[in-house]
């Protein structure tokens, strides 16, 4: 099974910016091109974490997964990030997993930050998603998520995990940036997988700052790939598929897991 590169950018977010946020992100990924397989950006990265949904959310067809996919042909990679999606008579943070030929997977956000009202604004997504990508399994989160370990389960199916790697993206501020880092490293070794946490920097139009500190994790806990906190940046790391399954072969903590059903 092949390695993995996987790319994190940690940035700032131009305030309600979409056009400033594509422009931005053009430049900074064009380094990227023939070096890497995933390129993970930050929760909704064209606008920051706000709530004006309806003035600010597109369509599917709209610019932003347009050039999503115009980048994932470019660096013949996939890309994850969230942005503000209008569908189906509501509004959506939205993952968004574009890969190279255009093809696209979504998995709207599950658990609404609360705290800053995101439930008034936004509906939450139903559906938990994992995506294939170039052998490898990716279960898609976004930032509150991380604080609910039962959804992000790994589960045994057929013989072997559900996933392999798990990508949190956020606007996760610093006042809070111990539990963000402890619960990366958390969902990495009770779930025996490779986590990547890619989070913004700067301040945002509500004066909340942000650190950053995106990490890529392998599954004993271990620290791979990390930005500098409060800069800008981009860190690649290379996934071995080999040495997550020996590791889950000699130490196999999924074969005693507990069994459960989501309940809505």
């Amino acid at each position: 099974m092949p390695d993995l590169r996987v790319s994190i950018v940690q940035s700032m977010l131009r305030w309600e910016d979409a056009t400033g946020n594509r422009v931005m992100f053009t430049e900074k990924l064009a380094v990227l091109k023939g070096t890497t397989d995933l390129v993970v950006l930050p929760e909704m990265f064209t606008t920051g974490f706000s709530m004006r949904s309806a003035e600010l959310a597109e369509a599917m067809d709209g610019p932003t997964l347009s050039w999503m996919r115009e980048q994932a042909a470019m660096l013949d990679a996939a890309l994850y990030g969230s942005a503000i999606i209008a569908d189906r008579g509501g509004y959506f943070n939205r993952g968004l997993f574009v890969r190279p030929d255009g093809q696209v997977t979504v998995y709207d956000k599950r658990h609404l930050f609360r705290f800053a009202n995101e439930h008034e604004h936004f509906a939450p997504g139903q559906e938990r998603v994992v995506v294939d990508w170039r052998g490898w399994r990716i279960l898609l989160q976004i930032c509150f998520d991380l604080r609910f370990p039962v959804f992000a389960r790994n589960r045994r199916v057929v013989g072997h995990n559900d996933y392999d790697l798990v990508l949190y993206v956020a606007n996760w501020p610093e006042a809070r940036r111990h539990p963000w880092s402890t619960l990366l490293l958390a969902r990495a070794i009770e779930n025996q997988a490779y986590v990547a946490g890619v989070n913004r920097t700067g301040m945002d139009g509500k004066g909340l700052h942000y650190s950053g500190d995106s990490v890529i994790i392998d599954p004993k806990g271990e620290v791979i790939a990390a930005v500098d906190p409060s800069r800008d940046g981009i860190k690649t790391a290379r996934l071995d598929m080999a040495a997550l399954n020996d590791f889950r072969a000699k130490f196999p903590v999924a074969q005693d897991a507990d069994g459960f059903d989501l309940l809505n």
